[in-house]
């Protein structure tokens, strides 16, 4: 795995410098971690919940069952931030379904508008709502940039009449980030969404700097690469050090390392498994990695 290059590990550290590592006193059933939006200040709990693939099940009802008692889990560990799109199927039914079947103490609901010209994504926003059963989203995207300047638009008037909290762009292909920071650069954003993990890191060059210097919050997705990371890590054992960040799996090493950049407010890994879900939940507990500390990590994973 090529994951470390001069620039990049220096724009990491730089990054990671502002953080301190949490004192030996906070044990990983500390308090759970929070970040700021920046247009707000409204604190978010650091792991929330994807839905891409995973909740993609349909009118199955055990299978919806299964995927609300990961919402439970999810909802009981402290998570409030739900991510999903029209984009995923029947997962905003599933996730509606969930929300009908669940006890919840908060729920910052956040999905997407993904299709083209102003009629239709109005038609679907409407019908994400009714499928998610909310009165309204907490923060609306507009999904991989589709049609962006059309939905802005509508999103800036939604959000002007109290229909939207927040408003965002996303985008998880890489070869459109010049675009997507050509929107930070242009528009009133409070989110933006795209892809960062131990391997995948081009997002530290411009746009997590950006991020930060435009105050626009930022959600990471694919914080596993679909699981690869995972699967590969797993063959290994997890380095004893990993302790010293109240690490006990290699889910919370790699979620741990995402959330220490300071630039980012929320991750959103999936699953289908509340085990998973608990696991993934433990990474916004404990202490985090300071500067040093990343580049222990990066290192380690250049080597498994």
């Amino acid at each position: 795995m090529n994951l470390i290059t001069r620039r990049k590990f220096i724009g990491s550290l730089g990054a990671a410098a502002t953080i301190p590592a949490w004192s030996e006193s906070h044990a990983a059933s500390g308090p759970i971690i929070t970040r700021a939006i920046p247009k707000s200040g409204e604190k978010v709990p650091m792991i929330g919940l994807g839905t891409w693939i995973t909740f993609n099940v349909g009118s199955d009802e055990k299978l919806r069952a299964a995927r609300a008692q990961v919402m439970q889990a999810f909802f009981d560990g402290g998570g409030t931030l739900i991510d999903s799109s029209p984009m995923y199927g029947s997962s905003e039914g599933v996730v509606g379904y969930g929300l009908a079947h669940t006890k919840r103490p908060a729920l910052f609901a956040a999905t997407k508008v993904w299709t083209m010209f102003k009629p239709l994504g109005v038609n679907q926003m409407e019908n994400s709502r009714k499928l998610w059963g909310v009165e309204r989203f907490d923060l609306m995207q507009v999904h991989n940039l589709l049609d962006w300047s059309t939905h802005l638009a509508t999103l800036k008037e939604m959000k002007a009449q109290g229909r939207l909290r927040y408003i965002g762009v996303t985008t998880s292909q890489g070869w459109r980030h010049g675009d997507l920071a050509s929107v930070m650069r242009s528009e009133p954003l409070d989110f933006v969404q795209f892809t960062y993990n131990l391997a995948d890191r081009e997002v530290e060059d411009v746009l997590l700097p950006l991020a930060a210097e435009r105050g626009i919050a930022v959600i990471i997705n694919r914080p596993f690469q679909e699981g690869a990371l995972i699967n590969k890590m797993k063959n290994y054992p997890l380095p004893t050090w990993a302790s010293e960040i109240d690490c006990t799996n290699w889910a919370q090493f790699l979620l741990k390392f995402i959330i220490s950049h300071p630039a980012v407010t929320c991750v959103i890994p999936a699953t289908r498994r509340v085990d998973h879900m608990q696991e993934n939940l433990g990474a916004m507990r404990g202490r985090l990695p300071d500067a040093r500390m990343r580049l222990r990590m990066l290192r380690h994973a250049e080597n498994v």
